[in-house]
């Protein structure tokens, strides 16, 4: 009985009671999840840029574009399995929860297994085709040999995590990486200064906190007494739960792993520029993450928001919430992105004591930390139609909007004129062209899903 109430109070009716005010209280654990985690990444490149020289700072971030390409597929997934878990949470459906928590979980390790294989192998192969520099390429495999070792309690981690936003606990997945986040920068101090082991240490440290923080996600679904609790004997893989998984979730990591192709093409053409150019792009995008990061929380807000109400046929809720969503996103984006963007040489300072690094970070800076908003709202479009269960139409306009924008405009625009400045111009542009896009098919999808309600009243 304890348990059941103490899980009650981590949960949230997304589908009763004021809107706005649940969003906030929903959003801001998400928001402080991702800054913290982008607060323990930064402590990987601050120590390696420090301790290990900029050749190692440009190994690590030179590797983030190719490592999201490759794990973005499963991450999609999570996407999924959130959306099933707060529909049927919301319809109070418990036999389907059931089902879709341990079919999520087992999809999780299964695809943890496939990642080790491919990161490894073509780690080396796939940062050469990125024209990654030859004084960089040794440290950047070796680092992403080692972080995709731990790729099976990464995609636990996120797929649990997605299963306690769906029910509205956003406070123990931050309490939990909280923890592990703590364990990773004592490790890297340890294994960067007093062992002397590079990026090699870095990656050694974020697998171990990633342990972690799955170890304490999954002990915690084990231990509820709710719909969704995780029972170690009824894992298995239910056919039909495993394709609306992948239905609603596979388009959301295509679409994050071809987004992630557009991003290897600018960083391989940001690679041309040498270097210095590469850690300054690496800091000014490490510190940008922290926006997205905050953005990214609204979006997932929007997402969960929308299943939930969704499995309980609220219509007029859905519309109220990603107006409230992309108010929220749009104030989080201009805040935190021009703040940023006004504290830009002191934050490059952190992540480097070269002048020439910090000004190819602030010159990217101006240009997509201002306008990073634009991104957000987008994102929110996106939440919105796949919390109805609409993933392929949002899909196809991301790839068409920003992808295929920013592929074509690298080929002509940035080929007319490199610099590096044409080349970050391609992102604020294909955000606003996406953004339209996605907002005149949302009305679309919203006009489809009413009609749907008013048949089955």
């Amino acid at each position: 009985m304890k348990l059941q109430k103490r899980a009650e109070s981590y949960e949230m009716d997304m589908c009763s009671g004021p809107i706005f005010i649940k969003i906030v209280v929903f959003a801001i654990p998400l928001i402080l999840s991702g800054i913290l985690q982008l607060l323990f990444n930064a402590a990987d490149i601050i120590v390696v840029g420090r301790f290990a020289g900029s050749e190692s700072l440009a190994a690590v971030g030179s590797t983030s574009s190719l490592i999201n390409l490759l794990i973005n597929v499963f991450i999609g997934l999570s996407v999924g399995a959130n959306v099933l878990v707060a529909r049927y949470f919301g319809a109070h459906q418990q036999r389907d929860l059931e089902e879709t928590v341990h079919t999520a979980m087992v999809m999780a390790a299964a695809g943890g297994v496939i990642l080790i294989a491919v990161g490894v192998l073509l780690a080396d192969p796939l940062l050469g085709l990125m024209g990654t520099p030859d004084d960089v390429l040794p440290l950047a495999a070796l680092y992403m040999k080692i972080f995709f070792a731990g790729m099976p309690v990464n995609l636990i981690y996120n797929f649990g995590s997605a299963v306690l936003r769906a029910v509205g606990d956003t406070k123990r997945p931050l309490y939990f990486l909280l923890l592990a986040g703590i364990i990773n920068v004592v490790l890297n101090l340890f294994f960067v200064i007093v062992l002397s082991m590079g990026v090699a240490g870095v990656a050694l440290a974020t697998v171990a906190s990633q342990c972690v923080s799955a170890f304490l996600i999954v002990r915690c679904l084990m231990k509820s007494d709710a719909g969704y609790r995780l029972d170690l004997r009824k894992l298995r893989i239910v056919k039909h739960k495993m394709f609306s998984i992948v239905r609603i979730g596979l388009p959301a990591g295509l679409q994050g792993a071809i987004f992630s192709i557009s991003n290897v093409l600018i960083q391989s053409s940001v690679n041309s520029f040498g270097s210095v150019a590469m850690a300054g792009n690496t800091a000014a995008q490490n510190i940008e993450g922290f926006v997205y990061t905050a953005m990214n929380a609204v979006y997932q807000t929007a997402l969960s928001f929308t299943s939930q109400n969704f499995g309980a046929k609220k219509y007029m809720r859905m519309k109220k919430i990603l107006i409230y969503c992309l108010i929220l996103t749009s104030l989080v984006g201009l805040i935190m992105g021009n703040g940023a963007l006004l504290l830009g040489r002191q934050l490059l300072g952190i992540y480097s004591s070269d002048i020439q690094v910090i000004q190819f970070g602030l010159n990217r800076m101006r240009i997509i930390a201002s306008t990073y908003f634009i991104c957000g709202l987008m994102d929110c479009m996106v939440g919105g139609m796949r919390g109805m269960g609409y993933s392929i139409m949002p899909m196809f306009v991301s790839l068409t909007g920003a992808c295929a924008f920013r592929v074509i405009w690298i080929y002509t625009i940035f080929a007319m004129n490199r610099t590096l400045s044409t080349l970050y111009i391609s992102y604020p542009v294909s955000w606003g062209i996406t953004f339209a896009a996605h907002l005149v098919c949302y009305l679309i999808v919203l006009k489809k899903v009413k009609k749907g309600f008013d048949k089955s009243l």
